[in-house]
């Protein structure tokens, strides 16, 4: 008996492992569940956020009815003389003496440098005795002229008396013949000296013409200020060799050069601007310029010039603007900027064309998205996309031609990430 309930106990099912199995799978279940709305609500948390952003608002401008000395459009450049030149020697050589440093003041005529010269200075010495020579010869051929001239008259006189004697019959025919011949001789003699004298004076032009050259390759060992002005750079030491340079080359690339010179009451700045606005620049426009070493200087000026041709590169066309206003701090290629300003209105209030109003908005709030031109307008707090068309740029505001009506309020600086009807706080 005891054999069988041994028998029938190690038949008996162990429900502890499937109790433990069971456990288990409830608890995988709850993991699932709790990471389902963790992801849940993480997601609707993110579709709640909202991106802080800063406001801004169009401004409506009436066009036309702009007041003088109102900023039309800003340009950026650089100041320049009008009047500058990369002084060099007009002859190759070996610099002996420099008389200028930067910053010198020197006036037209003012010697600059000198050259090494005593070879110049040889030549020059081996020409005027050339030309003393040449002189002497021409006095020498004259001296010849005067005894060919009284040989040939002493001979036609001894002819004269041997035709009368021949007459008589007093001299033989060949004394006679010979008179003659010495008279032809006496004349080509004449000839000869004459021949020699043109000879001479020719020979004392050359020998003048050598003095010149020989003086003025002399005088080239000097350098001289073409004009007055003010030394920008000294591009050269003593005992350096210097040479000719061409023309046109850059202050900062010549080689060979001695100094920079540079006329600092001609002082002006050069400025690109957009071709889409050099339709709004006229003739003698009244200008401001500001400079980024003395940002708190504002100087006067008036434009000057602007250059019949594009770059095509840049889609930019060159402006030269005057400055009215001198300032002995101002430097040649200083970077400026420059504020074309609304010049004065000859027209009266009653012969005006009504103006149209232009909408301006900051050019932070125009982005490109797609390849077109958008804005962000902040609706019932959240970013609402908007394709606009734009116009020039004055003074970081884009002018809208269409698409806004002026009252809308906008995202400055919209992020990259932002999308239509995202969530946007403004800022406070």
């Amino acid at each position: 008996m005891s054999d069988l309930k041994a028998d029938l106990a190690s038949l008996r099912l162990n429900e502890e492992p499937e109790k433990s199995r069971k456990g288990v799978w409830i608890l995988l279940v709850v993991i699932a569940i709790a990471a389902g709305a963790g992801a849940l609500a993480w997601r609707s948390a993110g579709s709640f956020s909202s991106v802080e952003v800063t406001a801004v608002s169009p401004v409506i401008e009436q066009t036309g009815s702009a007041a003088a000395g109102t900023p039309v459009l800003t340009a950026s450049g650089y100041l320049v003389a009008r009047r500058e030149a990369v002084v060099s020697s007009k002859i190759q050589g070996r610099l002996s003496q420099l008389r200028v440093e930067e910053g010198s003041e020197v006036k037209t005529g003012d010697i600059l440098a000198r050259l090494e010269s005593p070879d110049y200075e040889a030549q020059l010495a081996r020409a005027h005795a050339v030309l003393e020579q040449s002189e002497a010869a021409l006095v020498s051929a004259d001296a010849a002229i005067q005894r060919a001239e009284a040989d040939l008259a002493e001979s036609k006189r001894q002819l004269g008396v041997n035709e009368r004697l021949s007459t008589d019959k007093l001299v033989p025919t060949d004394t006679l013949d010979a008179t003659r011949s010495k008279v032809r001789m006496s004349d080509a003699a004449l000839a000869q000296a004459r021949a020699d004298r043109v000879r001479a004076a020719a020979m004392l032009t050359q020998s003048k013409a050598d003095v010149q050259l020989a003086d003025a390759q002399l005088a080239n060992t000097v350098i001289r200020a073409p004009f007055s002005g003010t030394v920008v750079k000294k591009m050269a030491e003593v005992g350096e060799s210097v040479a000719p340079i061409p023309p046109g080359v850059n202050i900062s690339t010549a080689s060979g050069a001695i100094v920079a010179l540079a006329d600092l009451a001609t002082l002006e700045m050069e400025a690109d601007v957009s071709e889409a606005n050099v339709s709004r620049l006229t003739d003698a426009q009244p200008a401001e310029i500001t400079v980024e070493a003395f940002p708190d200087r504002r100087y006067k000026a008036v434009l000057r010039q602007v250059i019949p041709t594009a770059d095509r590169t840049k889609a930019t066309v060159l402006t030269k603007v005057t400055l009215i206003e001198k300032d002995k701090d101002l430097k040649p290629e200083m970077s400026a900027k420059v504020t074309f300003l609304e010049p004065r209105k000859a027209e009266s209030a009653a012969t005006a064309v009504p103006s149209k109003p232009q909408i301006l908005v900051p050019q932070a709030a125009v982005v490109t998205r797609d390849g077109a031109t958008k804005v962000f307008e902040i609706v019932g707090g959240r970013a609402s996309i908007r394709p606009v068309t734009t116009g020039v740029t004055r003074n970081d505001m884009v002018v809208v031609t269409d698409g806004l009506a002026g009252s809308e309020q906008l995202v400055s600086k919209p992020p990259d990430t932002m999308k239509d009807g995202d969530k946007v706080t403004i800022k406070k």
